[in-house]
């Protein structure tokens, strides 16, 4: 409720009393009065919201739009390749995934990205319930002195912690923070839970939102405030059983993305510099965007070792501790480990093309559509009625094997306006039924993914649907995949590096893997004029590369203590290949 509104507020209660007691005339002022108040708060966050839509579109758009010759305005105007930006905020928007909200930032998402959503939270949550997982739910509010328990790990989200000051006009005693993650909401409570190791493991998970508040530019599903998530928080005796959780989890974030999003991700460990304020180590899958060329961080797994035990004192007795013998307390060993909506945004950039959204089967608000065609002005509403209940009929038998289907039977378009508004919204397979495909036993299908159309017999219409869909999972896949190892470029010589990045590539580079080293790589690579001193926007195509993982699959040719490390200013040895890239 805007200012005005809540002033006029009382004044318009107060009215409607008095007019109860007084006339009917004096009634329907107050009414009109609260009528026009409410239009006036509507138009006012209509405007506030049309207004930062507006203003998100403009920072998005780093380049003067090249529109697409022969498209409509319902159609998206601007080309993947010309207008990344401005392509990627037109598919989210007419595709219907998403709508602008008044707080820059923020995103509304509409049902079909949202049962993506969902779809990831049944296949994860299925997986995690096997390996005896239960989800919880914590509170979203953290206290600043629970906050800061433990430095290193909040000092990377110090400058995007939302903090609560007040309570209506009144100021709080002490300030309250919106969780920015769950380590130091969740662990107070393991120390009290955990008080033997017969109560280990402790593996929680839960679905939530957070909030991590600094940043200049935003992005849909990528650099959002407020963003939806998973986050899972687990406590073990031994270290080993701990780090086999790791690996396990991160296998089911690749299998999100490859099994269910169609999308190739490289799996390996973070750096360093790179990995999980707090942790030991932190394992990744790494997605890549190929009209960009830049990598994007698709989900990791962290291993906190005794970090958070020993800050908040979750201890056990040791087991092997003979009768009567006395032995130190154990920490234990934790991790925590992240999925969140950036996997949508992931998809959409891997398979999304110039007509709209490309939405891989398995996660398909609707996998099928089925459109009457053939019907003209002389079809008589006979004919037209026949045709549209066996349309109904077709659409049942998919029903009865699990496909998702929907029938077409607006008025007032035509089949072709049809045709692009479900390519638009990227529905994998459309089916066309008129009276020639009725007369011939069959159904045209149209794939989304790419041009041309087949048939399928109706008596077959079941089987040759799903197999379609399976065929169409698959080649979206391995069309990506293919497209994101021919970006890998194994570079050993420092001339050859740069020249890689800005032909939009990924590098795999023998590392020494120091801090130092990889600050010198950014520094390096960056695109700058000599003599700028200009500091580098993270978000711009123009930065230096940074480390996006060390991958777990290794090539032959770094051998330790010999092979050098690719940085020419760095005289160590190299460690290991390690992929580098301008990243998201």
């Amino acid at each position: 409720m805007d200012t005005e509104m809540a002033d006029q507020t009382p004044a318009i209660n107060l009215g409607r009393a008095e007019g109860e007691k007084s006339s009917k005339s004096a009634q329907k002022k107050a009414e009109k009065q609260e009528r026009l108040a409410a239009q006036k708060a509507n138009k006012s966050a209509t405007n506030t919201t049309k207004e930062a839509s507006r203003s998100e579109a403009r920072n998005a758009v780093s380049k003067p739009s090249k529109k697409l010759e022969g498209v409509e305005l319902v159609g998206i105007t601007v080309a993947r390749e010309d207008d990344f930006s401005g392509w990627y905020q037109q598919v989210l928007t007419k595709g219907d995934f998403l709508d602008y909200y008044d707080i820059s930032g923020c995103y509304i998402l509409k049902p079909a990205s949202y049962f993506i959503w969902k779809k990831i939270q049944a296949w994860f949550g299925d997986k995690i319930e096997k390996i005896g997982v239960d989800d919880c739910a914590f509170p979203l509010f953290v206290s600043e002195e629970v906050l800061n328990r433990e430095k290193a790990h909040i000092e990377g989200f110090a400058a995007e912690v939302a903090w609560v000051t007040h309570a209506g006009k009144t100021p709080l005693e002490k300030k309250i923070a919106i969780r920015p993650t769950s380590e130091t909401v969740m662990y107070p409570y393991y120390a009290k839970w955990i008080r033997s190791h017969r109560d280990l493991p402790l593996r929680l998970n839960q679905w939530n939102s957070v909030v991590r508040w600094e940043f200049k530019h935003p992005q849909p599903f990528l650099r959002t405030r407020e963003f939806h998530w998973q986050e899972g928080h687990t406590a073990h005796l031994r270290q080993r059983e701990a780090q086999t959780e790791v690996r396990q989890i991160l296998e089911f974030y690749a299998g999100v993305y490859e099994q269910l999003l169609a999308v190739p991700v490289i799996r390996g460990r973070k750096t360093e510099k790179e990995k999980f304020a707090g942790a030991d180590y932190t394992e990744t899958v790494e997605g890549f965007i190929s009209t960009t060329g830049r990598g994007i961080q698709g989900g990791t797994s962290h291993h906190l070792g005794q970090n958070f035990s020993n800050m908040f004192g979750i201890t056990v007795e040791d087991p092997s501790g003979k009768e009567g013998e006395k032995k130190p307390p154990l920490n234990v060993f934790q991790n925590s480990w992240g999925l969140s909506t950036r996997t949508i945004g992931v998809m959409v950039m891997t398979h999304g093309d110039d007509r709209g959204l490309v939405v891989p089967p398995r996660v398909s608000r609707r996998q099928v559509v089925i459109v009457p065609v053939g019907i003209t002005a002389k079809t008589s509403e006979q004919d037209r009625a026949a045709l549209y209940e066996q349309v109904d009929a077709l659409a049942l038998v998919l029903k009865a094997a699990d496909i998702r289907v929907e029938t077409d039977l607006r008025e007032g378009y035509s089949p072709g306006w049809k045709f692009n508004d479900w390519e638009q919204k990227g529905l994998p397979l459309r089916l066309e039924f008129g009276p020639k495909d009725a007369a011939a036993h069959q159904v045209t299908t149209s794939r989304r993914d790419i041009e041309g159309k087949g048939t399928i017999q109706i008596s077959e219409l079941a089987t040759g649907v799903q197999g379609l869909l399976d065929t169409i999972q698959k080649d979206l896949y391995d069309r990506a995949d293919e497209k994101f190892k021919s970006h890998v470029k194994k570079i050993t010589n420092w001339d050859d590096f740069v020249p890689a990045l800005n032909s939009k590539n990924v590098c795999l580079i023998p590392s020494c893997l120091t801090e130092k080293c990889e600050d010198e790589i950014k520094d390096l690579s960056a695109r700058k004029e000599e003599n700028d001193d200009t500091p580098q926007d993270e978000r711009a195509p123009s930065m230096g590369a940074k480390s996006l993982c060390i991958p777990f699959d290794q090539p032959e040719g770094v051998v330790k203590g010999e092979t050098a490390c690719c940085n020419p200013q760095c005289k160590n040895k190299a460690e290991a290949w390690c992929l580098f890239g301008r990243s998201y």
